[in-house]
């Protein structure tokens, strides 16, 4: 995922407007790569806290994002906000 892209999510989208998800389900948002604010990863990385993806995915990043798809419902909340 970009910088830019990232840039732009972190300004357009508030702390109140994410939607934690903490449920258990079937794992399939293991195998994305999320949305996330920019600064919030950076946090993350420092302090060790969990970060929110758009999609609601709550998680301490540990891995390449580069190495995994898109999520698609981190995608298609991005565009709508981009629309």
């Amino acid at each position: 995922m970009s910088t830019d892209v990232l840039d732009v999510v972190n300004k357009v989208v508030p702390e109140s407007e994410t939607r934690p998800d903490v449920s258990h389900d079937d794992g399939d948002r293991e195998r994305f790569a999320h949305y996330v604010q920019k600064d919030k990863i950076t946090e993350s990385a420092v302090t060790g806290n969990p970060v929110i993806a758009l999609c609601g995915k709550v998680w301490v990043p540990n891995r390449d994002p580069n190495k995994f798809p898109v999520c698609p419902e981190c995608k298609k909340i991005y565009e709508e906000l981009m629309g």
